[in-house]
């Protein structure tokens, strides 16, 4: 039985780590991809996973398998595609450490995953499932990603959808905005930075966008990160407001990725479902996950940023609600 079953990409971040001396940018390989980051998030933290996607059967792609291993998350369905190959991204820093990406992967393995190649009995296994919009965006993937959404929510799974907006991998944002409203209505779990609830509702207030969501969607949580003012959590009956913990920011790759991979691994340990959970157990899950998606910031890269749970519950006795 697993904790979370993550679909998506999993792909070769290269992250700059300084100047040549010719002063030209050096890269670094890192491991990398939303649903990976997450679940090897959620995996450190103590949560069994499993991953579903697609790379090449490249060097990158073998790398990329290791890494899933190496962080005791299972790869059995992780399949090696001698067609295509595995994606890549090169991620660029501000002076604030806040990244932006440039993708190459028109024709990449993540995107063309089709819904033959899935063993859906995976799905018979686990308590969340997990996904985002970037296997949306294009090839066979897209319709491979509402097909398991689907599946699970007829399996009753506790679905957790992060959209991890990438408007440059969209060739038309209304199409990206029609998906991500469409696998929205399967949502459980709803993680959103505030630039994506604005995009979404067109009100850049957090709150109103949230009341709206609620609204139009059947969601059971609704998260929206507010970066280093911390994040606001909404369910039926409930609203939280977290304050940032305290942490010196060096790069934010995969910190929302990390965020939600620590909220699902604290969700997993209580063992209840979401709208059975106390004002104070949820309020003390979402404190971890900030942490958890603070802590991740104090370090380059991504999956190699992650933190443990003592790292995490040192942070948080440091710094007492």
């Amino acid at each position: 039985m697993f904790d979370l079953v993550s679909l998506g990409e999993m792909l070769i971040d290269f992250t700059p780590i300084g100047l040549s001396a010719n002063g030209n940018p050096i890269f670094e390989q890192n491991p990398g991809g939303g649903p990976a980051n997450m679940a090897c998030a959620a995996a450190k933290l103590g949560a069994k996973t499993a991953f579903l996607g697609k790379v090449g059967k490249d060097a990158f792609g073998a790398a990329l398998k290791k890494t899933l291993d190496q962080n005791g998350i299972n790869s059995d369905r992780l399949i090696l595609s001698p067609e295509y190959p595995t994606t890549l991204a090169f991620v660029h820093l501000d002076a604030t450490g806040d990244r932006s990406f440039s993708f190459y992967r028109h024709n990449g393995a993540d995107t063309m995953l089709e819904p033959s190649e899935i063993d859906f009995s995976i799905l018979d296994q686990c308590r969340f499932f997990f996904c985002s919009s970037v296997l949306m965006a294009e090839g066979p993937s897209r319709n491979t990603s509402f097909v398991l959404l689907n599946e699970a929510k007829k399996r009753g799974i506790c679905i957790v959808f992060d959209p991890n907006l990438r408007p440059n991998l969209w060739g038309d944002l209304d199409d990206m905005k029609e998906q991500v409203l469409r696998a929205m209505e399967q949502a459980d779990i709803l993680k959103l930075s505030e630039d994506e609830a604005t995009f979404l509702t067109g009100l850049s207030d957090p709150e109103q966008a949230a009341a709206a969501l609620m609204k139009q969607f059947p969601v059971k949580l609704l998260l929206i990160t507010l970066g280093k003012d911390g994040s606001v959590s909404f369910t039926r009956n409930m609203r939280l407001r977290h304050e940032e913990v305290p942490a010196k920011t060096v790069d934010t790759t995969a910190a929302g990725d990390s965020f939600t991979g620590g909220l699902v691994a604290e969700l997993s340990r209580l063992g209840k479902p979401v709208d059975a959970l106390s004002e104070q157990e949820l309020w003390e899950a979402i404190r971890f996950a900030n942490a958890v998606g603070a802590l991740t910031t104090t370090k380059k890269g991504s999956i190699s940023a992650l933190p443990t749970r003592a790292e995490v519950e040192k942070l948080l006795a440091e710094n007492p609600s």
